[in-house]
């Protein structure tokens, strides 16, 4: 290893330090989000779950010193426990109305945020008991598997939309923050369907990268798993996945494996069984020639639509690149850097859209690595795939000059009105 290298690794691991934030423990709050530029109009008749109550699946350890209000610890647990958590505005008492407006105001008086309140633990996923941990109670905790189906059934039949979305966040957050996340965007789905939120046993401190990237290759199994279990055991139409930054790890991994277990069967076999739609990667921290090779064994037959979110202006995927010196799947890429054929097979592909969101407005802002809550123009093109399916084109986007991807116009905001108008 040469000199220069040693300098851009010693650089890149202070960047990484000056760009994380160490997360305290206890009580976790989330600024809201902007809104997004467009979305639908709030509809007020919810049934069956409140708009204040989240689904999750975890990994983690469960606290036990009944005072903490982290509620599960930033370690692994090697079983997936189920659940619902009660989610609130910090800042007074609102009713759904006052709550709703807040959540779509463009400019906010100051600032609002989110907390998680409570938990209720319904039990464990019986797929992921096991034998192979010192220590491991999972034998004496109730199945979760009844109850949980059951209440993600009810909200299902209560819901127009009769679709799952899972989100999954990245590196250095503690439990709350993808629940929190997750039930931001169900607001702006007006809560409808069913989002659960997979919290992972990621650690909310500025050294644990190496240690958050082995973990989410730990989580993988449990993902799967808890894919087949929803497949099998939910009214679901399609099941949507969300995943953010070393999240992506997660949900490629879980693919790759579902893609060799059933490496026999035809892509519209799988799709019908398993009933994953939409797979969307948001700045994705994982080497592009190792997801290369995921695509060369099936990836894409358990999946009906593949969304790869792209940025040149990514500084942490920029530090992970010098760190591992391989390009990462979240940045962006020039015809150089693949082959031909890679290139005409994205430019006629039907399975996979790549979307460069440099030119988004706040795609920038702060590291630009959190575009997707940031920048009121990406939330706005994620929703409109969540919501309506829509394609790049009919979301306001354009062909990019040179490159098999799609690009946000100057005018975005305009184009996508007048398109969701014509409709």
């Amino acid at each position: 290893m040469g000199t220069n290298h040693f300098k851009s690794l010693f650089t890149a691991i202070i960047s990484i330090l000056v760009l994380s934030a160490c997360s305290s423990t206890g009580h976790y709050q989330l600024n809201l989000m902007p809104a997004p530029e467009v979305h639908s109009k709030q509809n007020d008749n919810h049934q069956a779950l409140s708009s204040d109550t989240i689904f999750y699946a975890t990994d983690r350890k469960p606290v036990t010193d009944n005072i903490s209000k982290t509620f599960y610890e930033n370690a692994r647990g090697h079983v997936l426990r189920l659940g619902v958590a009660k989610i609130k505005l910090t800042q007074g008492e609102f009713n759904q109305k006052e709550k709703n407006a807040i959540f779509r105001l463009k400019n906010r008086s100051h600032d609002y945020s989110l907390h998680v309140t409570e938990v209720n633990e319904a039990g464990l996923l019986d797929s992921t008991r096991n034998e192979l941990y010192k220590g491991n109670l999972s034998d004496k905790i109730k199945s979760a598997n009844k109850l949980f189906a059951t209440m993600v059934n009810n909200k299902l039949t209560s819901s127009k939309t009769k679709d799952i979305y899972i989100y999954m966040a990245g590196y250095k957050v503690g439990f709350s923050n993808p629940l929190l996340v997750a039930s931001e965007f169900w607001n702006f789905l007006d809560y409808d369907g069913v989002f659960i939120s997979y919290s992972w046993p990621a650690s909310p401190s500025r050294w644990a990268y190496a240690k958050d990237l082995e973990t989410a290759n730990y989580s993988s199994r449990n993902f799967r798993l808890l894919l087949e279990y929803l497949s099998k055991e939910t009214r679901a139409h399609r099941i949507h996945i969300i995943a953010h930054s070393a999240g992506t790890r997660i949900a490629i991994n879980s693919l790759a494996q579902l893609a060799l277990l059933n490496s026999k069967k035809t892509k519209q076999s799988i799709t019908n069984n398993l009933r994953i739609g939409n797979v969307i990667l948001i700045g994705s921290d994982y080497d592009r020639d190792v997801f290369g090779g995921y695509l060369l064994d099936g990836f894409l037959k358990v999946m009906e639509k593949l969304t790869l979110y792209m940025s040149g202006t990514d500084k942490a995927l920029g530090i992970s690149n010098i760190l591992f010196t391989r390009r990462r799947l979240g940045q962006i890429f020039s015809p150089k850097e693949i082959s031909k054929a890679a290139l005409i097979k994205l430019q006629h592909s039907s399975d996979i859209d790549v979307i460069d969101v440099t030119n988004a407005e706040l795609a920038a802002k702060d590291n630009g690595h959190a575009y997707f809550r940031k920048s009121p123009w990406v939330s706005s093109d994620l929703l409109m795939i969540l919501k309506y399916q829509l394609s790049p084109q009919d979301r306001g986007l354009i062909r990019h000059k040179n490159l098999p991807l799609w690009v946000f116009p100057d005018d975005y905001v305009t184009r996508l009105k007048k398109q969701l108008n014509n409709d």
